[in-house]
This record gives structure tokens, sequence and C-alpha cells, in this order.
């Protein structure tokens, strides 16, 4: 797993958190709840990427 991967995660939680606490603070609560779940479904696409290749590497690795 590269590096990079974890900084795009960070990345994206700061930004969520910094536009979740914005809109909270404007009194829009729902966007706000909108922001956080995008950015939750961003991160899984990621991770179900990254664990797709990690399963591929594995299946080349055994021969399956």
């Amino acid at each position: 797993m590269d590096v990079d991967l974890i900084f795009k995660i960070a990345a994206i939680g700061i930004l969520v958190a910094v536009l979740n606490q914005l809109l909270i603070r404007s009194g829009r609560e729902e966007q706000g709840m909108m922001v956080v779940l995008a950015g939750l479904v961003v991160v899984l696409m990621m991770m179900v990427q990254e664990i797709s290749a990690l399963f591929d590497l594995i299946k080349t690795l055994f021969h399956f």
C-alpha cells in the first residue's frame, strides 16, 4: 500500500470535516450530513479498488 493513499484519505477527511463544520455553523445540517456521506462513499470506493488489487495479487501469487 502506498503512502499516497493514506495522504489522500487524510486530505479527504480534513476537507470533509471543514466543510461539515462550515455547513453546520451556517444552519445547513442536512447538507453537512450529505457532504460527510459523499466523503465516506469516495473513501470506500478508493478502498474497494485497493482491496480488489490485493485479491488480484493473491490470485496471481497462488495461481488460482
